[in-house]
C-alpha cells in the first residue's frame, strides 16, 4: 500500500507564527489529500492558552481532511514549573493536555495497517533532554537529541521505516544508519534558518520507496509550491538515498 503524510512542525502560534502561511496551508490540505497529518511539536511559543486555542483550531481544520497526530515540542511545555516539581510531568504539560488530550506519545493506525507512533522528547528546560531533530542541522550544526548517539541507535533498532521530526527550523531529508528515512520539517513561523523560505514536507511511503517533497513558501504569490523531491529506496531493512529531483509546476 501507499501512504501519504502531511508533515508540519514548529508552527509557534503566538508572536512568531506567520498567519498568512498557516491559512494558506489550511486551504491546501483538502487538495493535498493526505492519509494523515503529523504535527511534530512546537505548536505554541510560550504554552499560553490563546496560542493553544489557535493551534487546536488548526488541528481541527486538518482533521476535517485526515486523521491528525500531534505531539508536544519544547515550546509547548510550561518549563518554569520544573524547579518546583523536578520529578513530575503533570504541571508542565497541563495546558497542552487540556487542548490535545492526556496522551503525550499517541499512536495512529491508518487503514491498511500503517502505524504512526510518537516518541516524547520534549521536556522544556530539563536535565539531559531537548527536542528533536534526529540528524544534525545543516545550518545550526546542532543535534536536537540529548545523548544523540544512543538515541539514534535506538531509532535504528526500533524497526521504524520513516521518522518525522522538527525543531531545527530547517527542512531536511536523509537516511539514518542506512535503515531509517528521516523527514525533518521546517517551520511556518518568521524564524526560518538562514532566511530561507518557510517549508513543510509531504511524505509518500511506497512498498519499495519513500519520497519526500518540500513545499516552500512563495511570499509574492502568497502560496506554498512543491519544490525539491528526495527519493529513497527501501526494503528488507535497508534504505538508501537517490538523487533529488526538482518539481516543476505553474
Amino acid at each position: 500500500m501507499t501512504v501519504q503524510l502531511l508533515h508540519v512542525a514548529d508552527l509557534h502560534f503566538g508572536g512568531l507564527a506567520d498567519i498568512r502561511q498557516i491559512e494558506a496551508l489550511e486551504h491546501m490540505i483538502p487538495d493535498l489529500r493526505p492519509d494523515a497529518v503529523v504535527v511534530a511539536g512546537d505548536l505554541s511559543q510560550r504554552a499560553r492558552h490563546g496560542e493553544f486555542q489557535r493551534a487546536r483550531a488548526f488541528v481541527n481544520t486538518a482533521s476535517d481532511t485526515a486523521p491528525t497526530l500531534v505531539i508536544p515540542g519544547n515550546h509547548d511545555v510550561q518549563w518554569w514549573w520544573r524547579p518546583l516539581v523536578p520529578f513530575g510531568k503533570e504541571p508542565v504539560y497541563r495546558k497542552y493536555r487540556h487542548y490535545f488530550g492526556d496522551e503525550l506519545a499517541p499512536t495512529l493506525t491508518i487503514p491498511g495497517g500503517a502505524v504512526i507512533a510518537a516518541a516524547l522528547t520534549s521536556h522544556g528546560v530539563a536535565w539531559g533532554s531537548l527536542t528533536t531533530n534526529v540528524l544534525r542541522g545543516e545550518i545550526s550544526q546542532r543535534m536536537g537529541l540529548a545523548h544523540w548517539r544512543r538515541a539514534q541507535q535506538r531509532i535504528i533498532e526500533s524497526g521504524a521505516d520513516v521518522v518525522l521530526c522538527g525543531h531545527d527550523h530547517q527542512e531536511g531529508a536523509d537516511v539514518l544508519g542506512g535503515k531509517v528515512v528521516v523527514s525533518t520539517a521546517g517551520t511556518l513561523s518568521t524564524r526560518s534558518r538562514g532566511t530561507r523560505p518557510s517549508c513543510f514536507n509531504f511524505v509518500t511511503i511506497e512498498p519499495t520507496a519513500v519520497h519526500i517533497t518540500f513545499f516552500r513558501w512563495e511570499g509574492e504569490r502568497g502560496r506554498f509550491r512543491a519544490s525539491d523531491t528526495f527519493a529513497f529506496g527501501r526494503g528488507q531493512g535497508h534504505a538508501e538515498r537517490r538523487d533529488a529531483a526538482p518539481v516543476t509546476s505553474g
